[in-house]
């Protein structure tokens, strides 16, 4: 079967078997369903978003994700910290696929307004573990210009960390301004705005099993 690409040259799926191996392997769906499903455009509040990523492309990079923390952790039990709300899905996906004995904890920080960044970081939720001489792996739904990932990883850090590792769903290498190192990155992005799995615009669209980009007028 031919590529199925969107307008931004991102591979949504390479065949519908990915589709089938992530929800029911002994459906068989139509190309006109998958349409339907994964490259649909929608409206939230005053923007359109067009399809960018499929869930299938997702779910294949997750996985490939947990394959390598898997082998990396064997036997060092980590705690995944888990920054709230973005990383929600992403989170819940990716932890299903680790087989080693693990904790999970979670903070939230808020630093988004509307499509832009707005350069500031508040801690709404502290965490409630102690962090002294444990394996750390921070995960987070994107990673752009690197300011919250960055002030994370110094906070942990200043409550006896032995090691913190960062895991990111999606990563932003144009616009990435910092040195701290991502170890851990399941798909790598151009500059654009994008919601969808776990992602909003102004708090709505975090529920989309798709990304989306926004649509330039």
């Amino acid at each position: 079967m031919a590529l199925i690409m969107n307008s931004f040259g991102l591979c949504l799926s390479t065949s519908l078997l990915v589709y089938a191996q992530y929800s029911n392997p002994s459906k068989i769906v139509t190309l006109h369903q998958f349409y339907q499903k994964y490259m649909s455009s929608i409206r939230l509040a005053d923007k359109t978003f067009v399809p960018y990523i499929a869930e299938p492309r997702l779910l294949e990079s997750i996985s490939a994700l947990a394959e390598r923390m898997n082998r990396d952790y064997e036997g060092r039990h980590p705690l995944f910290l888990v920054v709230l709300n973005g990383a929600f899905l992403f989170a819940a996906d990716l932890l299903r696929e680790i087989r080693i004995d693990c904790e999970v904890s979670f903070v939230k920080l808020a630093s988004y307004h509307g499509t832009s960044s707005t350069g500031k970081m508040k801690e709404l939720i502290g965490l409630n573990e102690s962090l002294a001489g444990r394996a750390v792996i921070i995960v987070e739904d994107i990673v752009d210009t690197g300011f919250t990932i960055e002030t994370l990883v110094a906070k942990v850090k200043e409550q006896g960390a032995a090691d913190v590792k960062v895991a990111t769903l999606l990563f932003k290498p144009e616009a990435y301004a910092k040195d701290l190192p991502i170890d851990y990155i399941g798909l790598e992005i151009p500059e654009a705005f994008i919601v969808g799995y776990g992602l909003d615009y102004n708090g709505l669209g975090r529920n989309l099993r798709n990304i989306y980009v926004v649509k330039e007028d």
